[in-house]
């Protein structure tokens, strides 16, 4: 009998794979695969969950900090940046060390970021919208608007986004093994029929995060952020509300508990597996003894490491040299543009557009558009299963359902509300529509009011046009408290035609027409029905990547399509749609020391000719 350690490096690359401890030859190799496909699917699960609930929570950020749209783009892509930091070595050199180990130091990783992101709470902000003593927004019966002065004390929580960019950055370190190093896991010890049903499985049941996401995030937007700080009785505004700021950083909480608990399993599964179907197919030689050939093992690994350091080149360069990889690439890489841009604002857009509030817009792509996609997801494994689809077929229905979802698309051009009625801004005083706004809010009837231009604190009067402030409404008095608050007297609504006997105007934006709510049902209708199409050729396209390069490289083709996407498509996408909302800004608002403030509308996909909402933000006084 030769020396176990000689006949060990005669062993082939995948029976090296299963050269592991005894453990590994202990178990059936079926019910360990499986329970490794049951913690990666939780650990799916589980950073879907922190990374929609950090897209659900954009615009609450953005209000927080006071942050314009490019800019908490950034923020978002930051996840990407830290994830492209390690990914192509993690990719390439995880897949010779022990996968389910460092898949679970990635789930701890993202724990400690979530964590990171919410630790904005030691120092609470108080975001206060009250009817107190503090400001008095009304026109005093000599029209002096009864605002004291605030000096200017910069808020030592203004560059607390710093964190959020930070733990964002730190998640996408974590999230670096997950995905290349699970999946050729599955793809190396499962039988070549049932690694895509597999995967399928894995990716159906994953998207259940991003919708308990999603859920999460609505409820989040629904509680006030400083909940527990202040009486929530003197609160003037409700969640529909432009100014409203949800307790964002209760779900960042939630998900790194989540995440800290979805990492343990992990550490108790084996290096490798036997392939399913092979158990009894390996050679004698490669069953470890005793402690000197685990020795003999560790020394092997060290010597096999610096042959993949040397061969890492190489392997790229067969790899991008291969035609169908490099289309494919080149295709997943516009669609997941599209993609990260339309999950990144997508709830913007619904706030802004169709009027719907933070934890409406959030509720209803959880329940409505991820299910859809979760069955998408699930039938089209299930397609490949049944009839068998090669590499040909697979990116035959990928392509379909791809131009089916994007034709489907373009209906949502015609689904859009007409401009909100805000006095100065889209309309006149008088209500001739129309946008009016010249940097100049003031008119005939507020000229006598010594009111704050950059103020907005919106209230309605009963011709359905809105006023930025009862101040600029020309109110000279008000009755009632808190959210029940009217204000009465108010020269500017009478100057507009408003019913007679009909001076008073009440807190918050005027509400959205019937015709508002019936292009809302249409466009969430179009959604939903795209978002099945498209999933349906998510499993085929998957595995149509796998398939058409050569075994040895597929966790290195994982990683790099993964470094591509988030490179060219995770960082840049939300930046540039960012930043292509912000150039849609009538007004901004301005912040309490100066500069630039955030904003409150989306112009989304309607043409940049139409896109005249208003954008203006709120007077924090404290």
């Amino acid at each position: 009998m030769g020396d176990p350690a000689e006949d060990r490096g005669k062993l082939t690359s995948q029976q090296e794979l299963c050269v592991s401890d005894k453990q590994a030859t202990k178990r059936p190799c079926c019910s360990t695969l499986k329970l490794f496909i049951v913690a990666l699917s939780f650990a799916y699960f589980s950073k879907v969950l922190s990374g929609t609930y950090m897209k659900s929570a954009i615009t609450q950020i953005e209000r927080r900090f006071d942050l314009s749209s490019s800019l908490i783009g950034l923020i978002d892509g930051s996840f990407e940046m830290g994830n492209l930091l390690f990914l192509a070595v993690v990719s390439h050199f995880g897949a010779k060390l022990h996968r389910p180990r460092l898949i679970a130091v990635g789930c701890f990783l993202m724990a400690v970021g979530s964590f990171l992101t919410a630790s904005h709470l030691n120092e609470s902000h108080l975001f206060v919208h009250t009817s107190s003593l503090i400001e008095e927004l009304y026109c005093a019966p000599v029209c002096l608007c009864m605002i004291p002065s605030v000096d200017c004390v910069r808020d030592s929580s203004s560059h607390m986004w710093i964190y959020v960019f930070l733990g964002n950055a730190l998640r996408g370190i974590g999230e670096t093994p997950v995905t290349p190093l699970g999946i050729s896991y599955i793809d190396d010890f499962a039988k070549a029929e049932n690694s895509a049903f597999y995967i399928a499985c894995l990716q159906t049941i994953t998207l259940l995060g991003p919708m308990f996401g999603f859920l999460l995030g609505s409820l989040c937007a629904s509680l006030y952020v400083d909940i527990g700080y202040v009486d929530l009785e003197t609160v003037t505004i409700t969640p529909k509300d432009a100014r409203w700021v949800g307790a964002w950083w209760l779900g960042f909480l939630v998900s790194s508990v989540i995440m800290l608990l979805s990492g343990i399993p992990f550490w108790f599964l084996p290096r490798s597996l036997p392939k399913q179907g092979e158990e009894n197919k390996l050679p004698p030689s490669s069953l470890t003894q005793d402690g000197t050939e685990n020795n003999d093992a560790t020394s092997h690994q060290a010597m096999a490491l610096a042959e993949i350091a040397k061969g890492f080149i190489p392997s790229l360069k067969k790899l991008l040299s291969t035609p169908a990889y490099f289309l494919l690439l080149c295709g997943s890489l516009l669609k997941f543009n599209s993609f990260i841009g339309l999950l990144t604002f997508k709830a913007k857009y619904m706030e802004q557009q169709f009027g719907q509030s933070a934890a409406r817009a959030n509720f209803l792509i959880g329940v409505l558009n991820l299910p859809v996609v979760a069955v998408g997801i699930f039938l089209g494994g299930l397609l490949m299963k049944r009839y068998k689809l090669g590499v040909v077929s697979g990116a035959q229905l990928s392509f379909v359902t791809s131009f089916m979802a994007y034709l489907l698309l373009l209906l949502q051009f015609g689904t859009k509300c007409d401009n909100v009625q805000v006095a100065g801004l889209t309309v006149s005083y008088n209500g001739t529509p129309g946008v009016v706004y010249n940097g100049n809010l003031w008119s005939e009837c507020n000229r006598d009011c010594s009111c704050l231009a950059g103020e907005w604190d919106p209230v309605c009067s009963d011709n359905g046009i809105t006023y930025t402030s009862p101040c600029l409404a020309g109110c000279s008095s008000s009755t009632g408290y808190g959210k029940n608050t009217v204000f009465h007297n108010c020269s500017c609504v009478l100057s507009s035609s408003a019913p007679e006997g009909s001076m008073s105007v009440i807190l918050g934006q005027c509400p959205r027409s019937r015709e508002c709510s019936r292009s809302f049902t249409s466009y969430m209708a179009v959604s939903v029905l795209s978002s099945f199409i498209n999933s349906l050729g998510t499993t085929p396209g998957y595995m149509v990547i796998i398939r058409c390069i050569k075994p040895e490289l597929k966790s290195l083709a994982l990683g790099i399509q993964t470094l591509v996407m988030r490179t060219l498509g995770g960082i840049p996408a939300p930046v540039y749609f960012g930043a292509l909302i912000d150039s849609t800004c009538l007004r901004w608002g301005i912040k309490k020391c100066g500069g630039r403030g955030a904003f409150h509308c989306v112009c989304g996909l309607t043409p940049m000719c139409e896109c005249v909402h208003v954008c203006v933000h709120t007077l924090r006084c404290v």
